[in-house]
Parts: C-alpha cells; sequence; structure tokens
C-alpha cells in the first residue's frame, strides 16, 4: 500500500484497531487501583506507589518523541507488531517483580512502546476515506478510553480474586494475541517520507514551531489530560480509606462509571467533521471545570464521584478527539509526527497530573486535588477563550 492508493478501511478492521488501540494503552493504567495493594506488598508510602503511574506516564511520553515519529519512515504493520511484542515483554517484567524497582523497570518498558496505540491511530486516519476520517478516529479513540477506564475495573477484579501480579501476566498475553491478529490483517504500509531518524526526530519540534494551531491543541491536550490525572491517580487511595474503605474490586468498579465517556468519541469526531471542532473544544473544556466543582464533594459523597467521574471523562475525550481531528487535517503526510508532538504534550500533562496529585492527596487531601483541577480547567479555559480566534478564521478562509 503507498500513501497515494490507501485501500477502503473496512469495519471489522476499524474494530479490530480499535481493540488493539485500547489494549495496548490499558497496559498503562492497570496499575492505578492496585496501588494500595502494590504500597501494602512492597511496604512502601502512598507517594512512593504512585510512582508506578508516574513512571508510565514519562515513559509513554518518551516512546511518544522517539518511536511515534517511526510511523512516518518505516513500513507500519511490521512496526506496529514489534511494539506490541516489546510491550508484552514489559508487561511480563512486572508480572514477576519483586520490589519496587523491578516493577518500576517493567512499567518503563511497558510505556515505552505500548505508544504504538499512537501509531494506530493516524495509521487509520491514513486509511480512511477523508469525510470519514473524524468517525474512523473517534472509534479508534473510544477503544482507547475504554481500554484506560476498563483496565481499572479488570485490574481491580483480578487482583481481589488472586494476586495483582496476575493482571500483568494476563496483559502480556492479550498484547501477544493482538500482535498476531495485526500481523495477519493490516495491510503494509509504506510511508513516502525520506529522511533520517535524527531529521524526523527535528520535524516534530519544526511542526510545533511552524503550526499555531498545532502548539494550541497541544498546550490544550497537555492541560486537559493533567486534569484527568489529577483525579484517577489518588482515587485509589481516596476509595481505600475511611468513609469508604473499598476492596480493589469496587475501586475498579469506578473504572465502568468513566467509561461512559466513551460515548463522546465518535460524536465529537463527527462533529469535527462537520468543521463544528471549535464549538466542540469549548464545550468540552466549560464541563471539565464544571466536573471539578462536582469532584469537590467525592470525599463523602459517592454520588457527587460517579456524576464528576462522567462529566469529567466524556469532556476529556470530547475535546482529545477534536484535538486529534484537527491537527491531522493540517499537513497529511506528517500525521505520525504531528500526533507524537501532540501526545508528547498530552501524556507530559498526565506525568504532572499524576505526581502533582499524589503530593496533594498526601499533603491536602481529597479537596487540595480538587481545586488544583479547577485552576488547571481555569487556565485551559482563558487559553483557549484567548486563542480559538486562530482555528475559526482558518475555518472561514
Amino acid at each position: 500500500m503507498s500513501e497515494s492508493n490507501p485501500p477502503v478501511l473496512e469495519p471489522r478492521l476499524v474494530l479490530l484497531m480499535a481493540l488493539a488501540t485500547g489494549i495496548a494503552v490499558a497496559s498503562n493504567y492497570y496499575a492505578q487501583p492496585l496501588l494500595h495493594s502494590i504500597a501494602v506488598d512492597f511496604g512502601v508510602s502512598f507517594a512512593q506507589a504512585g510512582m508506578v503511574v508516574t513512571t508510565a506516564q514519562l515513559s509513554y511520553a518518551t516512546g511518544l518523541l522517539l518511536l511515534v515519529p517511526l510511523g512516518d519512515l518505516l513500513e507500519r504493520r511490521r512496526l506496529i507488531v514489534g511494539m506490541l511484542i516489546l510491550a508484552a515483554l514489559g508487561l511480563s517484567l512486572s508480572a514477576f517483580a519483586s520490589n519496587l524497582p523491578l516493577l518500576l523497570l517493567g512499567t518503563a518498558v511497558t510505556g515505552l512502546f505500548s505508544v504504538v496505540a499512537q501509531v494506530l491511530v493516524p495509521f487509520a486516519a491514513t486509511l480512511a476515506h477523508p469525510e470519514e476520517r473524524g468517525k474512523v478516529i473517534g472509534s479508534l479513540m473510544t477503544g482507547l478510553l475504554l481500554g484506560i477506564l476498563l483496565a481499572r475495573t479488570v485490574a481491580g477484579s483480578l487482583s481481589s480474586l488472586g494476586d495483582w501480579q496476575a493482571v500483568y501476566g494476563l496483559a502480556a498475553g492479550m498484547m501477544l494475541i493482538m500482535a498476531a491478529a495485526l500481523y495477519r490483517n493490516l495491510p503494509e504500509a509504506h510511508p513516502s517520507v525520506r529522511l533520517s531518524y535524527p531529521q524526523l526526530l527535528l520535524s516534530v519540534a519544526h511542526l510545533l514551531r511552524d503550526e499555531p494551531i498545532h502548539r494550541q491543541r497541544t498546550l490544550l491536550g497537555f492541560l486537559c489530560f493533567t486534569s484527568f490525572a489529577l483525579f484517577w491517580t489518588p482515587l485509589a487511595f481516596l476509595l481505600s480509606s475511611p468513609p469508604y474503605e473499598y476492596s480493589d474490586a469496587l475501586i475498579g468498579v469506578f473504572g465502568l462509571v468513566g467509561a461512559a465517556g466513551a460515548l463522546s468519541a465518535n460524536w465529537a469526531g463527527r462533529m469535527a467533521d462537520r468543521g463544528r471542532a471549535v464549538l466542540v473544544t469549548t464545550a468540552m473544556l466549560v464541563l471539565i471545570l464544571l466536573s471539578w466543582v462536582v469532584l469537590s464533594a467525592g470525599g463523602s459523597s459517592v454520588l457527587a464521584l460517579i456524576l464528576g467521574i462522567l462529566m469529567l471523562d466524556l469532556a476529556v475525550q470530547g475535546c482529545h478527539v477534536s484535538n486529534q481531528n484537527t491537527i491531522y487535517r493540517l499537513q497529511p503526510e506528517a500525521r505520525n509526527r504531528l500526533n507524537a508532538g501532540y501526545m508528547t504534550g498530552y501524556f507530559l500533562g498526565g506525568a504532572i497530573g499524576s505526581l502533582l496529585s499524589s503530593f496533594l492527596y498526601q499533603h491536602q487531601g481529597w479537596l487540595g486535588v480538587c481545586v488544583a483541577g479547577g485552576l488547571i480547567s481555569l487556565l485551559a479555559l482563558g487559553l483557549w477563550w484567548k486563542g480559538h480566534k486562530l482555528e475559526s478564521s482558518v475555518q472561514t478562509s
């Protein structure tokens, strides 16, 4: 397959790619409902256990910067399959970790190569017809969000049935199954870009420098995912403490609540296809801010937590799909590099949110986390309000 003559993207292949995207990205989130058990098992503090999440986010950001641009340079099917196999190796290391440093090593390897999800998304965008691109991106992002959220449910349930490390062993097996399925079903794809690897990496920075819309959307993604991680990382600590005192399995069930946010993915993609990305983004940023107002009552009200989760996850997902659909329209031949720049900023925000939330929860409690989330949301909304006219002028020109 060449870039100029893409095959028809059948619904069955879209479904398979969405499933692979979800399984790949889920590997970075199995630890979140298990943090209390990991802290007890290894005899470390909550803040130290929270480093598992921070390590996952930082290694993912590194992979986004160093590995995702290769999708514009190397044959994509082989690249995708190879990354899935290496991510499975990292999960296997975590499954047999006997102390926190070994778990962090396995987490780092997994995070580095699970960025395969971000090679799959622009690949699907390339295979899709232009008038259906937003819809296809929305489908894969639905898979991605479900992977993030259902990972918590699966991990919590399996931990209660057996050992928390069994979660990682099962995840490694699923990753290998997906590698085999994608090898059989994906078309070969040889990009037309002729750059050296250093030139490829440098062009990621050049795209951020030269495309103001790309910079704006990357900053929004950074702030939105900071807000997202700020909530989910300390949730296990909140729910395992009074007045809740929930088990790992029950904590994991809260991932099912957030899974409703996946419903916004296809909707946001279709709205972007109709040229309404600016409207979607504005609405989603307002909803993120309102979600933190509701979540602030979650320290003692499970209903407030559930409603806040629904609002936060739906809004973050809708904004994310709008961001990606917008940047993919800028330079089609550079989609992997555009995605690499955007997603590097996105997951750096996640790493900062995870690190900040562990510190805030330990020293300021749940209310401190919520105040920080509200302030970050206000900043994102203010920056968007100041810069949204840039995109409006482009769409009307």
